[in-house]
This record gives structure tokens, C-alpha cells and sequence, in this order.
């Protein structure tokens, strides 16, 4: 089930995020959310 939440992401944390979500576009050559990139992130981190 996908849920819809607000949160808010300090600056510095948005900007690694962000670069991550860049290097997975190229990598892949496809478009990538950034919503995918935290929950991709979120998981990783939770194991």
C-alpha cells in the first residue's frame, strides 16, 4: 500500500539525496523520482 506523507528534510540531506537520484539517472539512462530515491534509501537503511 502506498501512503502519502509530509516531512520535511534538512538542506544538506536533500542535496545527498538529490545526488543520488542524479547518479542513478545516469546510470540507468531512465528517470528516476526522488520519491524512489528516499524510499530506496529508507530501506536500505532499516535492514
Amino acid at each position: 500500500m502506498i501512503r502519502r506523507h509530509t516531512i520535511v528534510i534538512d538542506e544538506d540531506v536533500e542535496k545527498k539525496l538529490r545526488h543520488l537520484q542524479a547518479d542513478l539517472i545516469k546510470k540507468t539512462g531512465k528517470s528516476v523520482s526522488f520519491s524512489a530515491v528516499i524510499n530506496d534509501t529508507l530501506k536500505k537503511s532499516l535492514k
